[in-house]
């Protein structure tokens, strides 16, 4: 039906089909906004709050009230996997936002699994470190230098913990409602947070272990 030959109450009911729909758009992306904004304030907030506890790891580095030393308790080559580990999840968890983009939602669940294995490996491996510094009389009550180890590396493993209980929410999220506009915000915010935990990483492997060890 042409402009022309249609009633004024068709055009009437055109226009306020039009103008919700644009209406509820302009409402979408905004919401959008206003979560990515608010998300990535909370990672600033993080990133401070993770400068503050490696800088009292950098005053107390080498206060060891004459226990163990860095590179007396420190096994190095445990922890380069355990990087190359986390390293690794973060390229699979990028596989899974180009599988997001194509709109393929097995190929997203498969790829978040895999990043959630890595994960869960990484912490598995850190438990098994700080079991066996404990056992080995280096528990965080030995020196003020143990207690700011254990603070600061303990608290990057509790955000991959949360990180993963975040992978296995995604997974089922986008198994019962697909690749909706909420889920693909869900996953771009957590893609967010868990490559800046990578970074973090980076951070504490560079100036905790290896800074730690040739001292």
């Amino acid at each position: 039906m042409s402009a022309q030959t249609m009633t004024p109450e068709a055009e009437a009911e055109a226009r306020a089909v039009t103008w919700h729909l644009a209406e509820e758009e302009d409402h979408d992306h905004g919401g959008g906004g206003a979560t990515l904004l608010g998300f990535w304030i909370y990672l600033m907030t993080d990133a401070l709050l993770f400068g503050a506890v490696f800088s009292v790891f950098g005053v107390l580095s080498t206060a060891y009230a004459g226990g163990p030393i860095p590179r007396e308790i420190f096994d190095l080559p445990l922890v380069a996997v355990n990087t190359g580990l986390l390293l690794l999840s973060s390229i699979t968890y990028g596989f899974g936002m180009l599988q997001m983009e194509a709109g393929r939602t097995r190929g997203v669940q498969a790829w978040l699994l895999t990043t959630f294995v890595l994960g869960a490996a990484f912490v598995g491996i850190e438990i098994y470190e700080f079991s066996h510094l404990i056992a080995e009389g280096a528990g965080p009550g030995r020196s003020a230098f143990l207690s700011s180890f254990f603070g600061l590396v303990g608290m990057h493993g509790l955000h991959v913990t949360v990180g993963l209980v975040w992978i296995a929410t995604m997974v089922a999220q986008v198994g019962i409602h697909g690749l909706n506009a909420d889920n693909k915000r869900r996953l771009l915010c957590l893609s967010l947070f868990w490559h800046f935990l990578d970074i973090i990483w980076i951070g504490v492997f560079t100036f905790v272990y290896l800074f730690g060890v040739t001292r």
